[in-house]
């Protein structure tokens, strides 16, 4: 077909543009929209002609032959162009199906993958149900982007339950947080059983990530619950393929039953307790205006450069303090041998293995997991931006 436009058409189109030169810009997109859409339309055309054998008007000899029934208007959003209007042509008997616009499908998959990378980034459903008029050119529902999102589910669950066989780890972190995740449709406080192991060669890997009772902070900090959990978390990494005889340390803070599930888990490796877990159990029994003199005091016994020096800088803050805070003291010695384990290795058939002094430092907490947890905050934070602001949030399918 031939078009023709006249001068004076071309003169107002060209005066519109001037005045607002961001209108060529949508008569392009426009154009680009309809071309692709009529191509789309023409290659399904042709796809019904393949399937059924024949041109359009083309007789056959068959008696009972299937023909077309005409077709329906659908929209297609494609990346860097937006919604595109196409026809999806139809048989009598409903046996064709095409193959490049799926039934279901509603965008390509590259958009799909954009909108995986920008929840992963913290935007959350709800924002980019927002902005997705003005990426995508296409508004796209909260239950959209959450569909679109679903495949992360399934890529994280394989990611945890990973084989391990391969892994020679040494050294375990373990910890017990908690995070506020979207269960059923209200916001619970979970707890979450982190692990971390570093291999033989140096290297951070995280091992576990698994919700625990959805009973808040207690399911996470104590009790016969939390040590059924932490044993059923450790016989999951046997069973992924971790070699429990490998394992010469597991450094945690002193969770009730965690130490115990541990050593009957992992039998050749010995405790650390988190020196700054133990700091703050301390503190808590000091005054307020006593507690920076005490954190001087520990620091000096967490930071001795050996066993010995960090066993005599305790008999001095056990006979500083021990009259005036004697509960500050108790809870200390308690917990004095297994914050010091790192310092040296003790030789013996129930034990295997080094602590290099370079590692030390990263022995002493569990800082590793805290860091991890400062991570989970500053990109899942804006995912719930409503309920659960300020604390940690997951996403409960994930876990």
């Amino acid at each position: 077909m031939k078009v023709e436009i006249n001068v004076p058409e071309v003169v107002s189109l060209f005066k519109e543009i001037q005045k607002q030169p961001e209108k060529l810009f949508e008569m392009i997109r426009m154009d680009i929209r309809e071309t692709v859409g009529q191509y789309l339309s023409n290659l399904m055309d042709m796809e019904l002609t393949h399937f059924l054998g024949r041109r359009r008007y083309e007789r056959t000899g068959e008696e009972d032959p299937n023909h077309r029934n005409g077709s329906y208007d659908r929209d297609f959003t494609l990346k860097g162009i937006g919604p595109v209007e196409v026809e999806v042509p139809r048989d009598r008997k409903g046996k064709f199906k095409t193959r490049i616009i799926v039934r279901s499908q509603r965008y390509e998959e590259d958009l799909r993958q954009d909108l995986c990378l920008m929840f992963l980034t913290g935007v959350s459903t709800r924002s980019l149900s927002m902005i997705s008029s003005r990426l995508l050119g296409r508004k796209l529902s909260p239950t959209e982007v959450s569909s679109a999102n679903r495949e992360l589910v399934d890529a994280v669950e394989k990611w945890r339950t990973r084989d391990l066989s391969k892994e020679s780890i040494k050294y375990l972190f373990i910890d017990g947080v908690c995070f506020s995740m979207r269960v059923d449709g209200s916001v619970e406080m979970v707890s979450v059983l982190v692990v971390i192991g570093v291999t033989e060669k140096g290297e951070k890997l995280v091992l576990a990530l698994q919700a625990g009772d959805s009973d808040g902070v207690g399911s996470a900090s104590g009790g016969k619950e939390s040590a059924s959990n932490w044993r059923e978390l450790f016989s999951d990494l046997k069973r992924r393929g971790l070699d429990g005889q490998r394992v010469v340390l597991g450094v945690m803070d002193g969770l009730s039953g965690l130490e115990k599930v541990f050593r009957e888990e992992f039998p050749r490796a010995k405790v650390q307790r988190c020196q700054v877990h133990v700091a703050r159990n301390v503190l808590a029994k000091v005054p307020r205006k006593l507690k920076q003199a005490v954190a001087d005091d520990l620091r000096s016994i967490f930071y001795a450069s050996t066993k010995e020096k960090a066993v005599g800088f305790f008999s001095q803050f056990k006979e500083r303090w021990e009259k005036g805070l004697p509960s500050a003291v108790k809870c200390l010695e308690n917990s004095l041998d297994a914050c010091l384990t790192f310092f040296s290795a003790k030789s013996g058939s129930d034990y295997v293995g080094n602590f290099p002094e370079e590692e030390w430092i990263s022995l002493r907490t569990t800082n590793i997991i805290e860091r991890l947890n400062k991570e989970f905050k500053r990109r899942t934070k804006p995912i719930l931006p409503a309920a659960g602001r300020g604390d940690y949030c997951w996403r409960a399918g994930l876990l």
